[in-house]
């Protein structure tokens, strides 16, 4: 029953925690737009493949 008296309070403390980090992502736009990047990585690999074939022309 002790260790109820540190563990409650400890975990509300990372609850709290793990809160203020999750509404920090929110504000800092880490959740803005989440297709960006998987778009993105396609594209690249579109924009490395049209490279390559200009090179080789040369």
């Amino acid at each position: 029953m002790d260790s109820l008296y540190l563990l409650i309070p400890v975990a509300l403390v990372f609850v709290a925690l793990g809160i203020k980090l999750l509404l920090w992502a929110i504000d800092d736009g880490q959740y803005d737009d989440l297709d960006k990047e998987s778009w993105r990585i396609l594209q690249d690999e579109r924009e490395a493949d049209g490279n390559e074939d200009a090179s080789r022309r040369d």
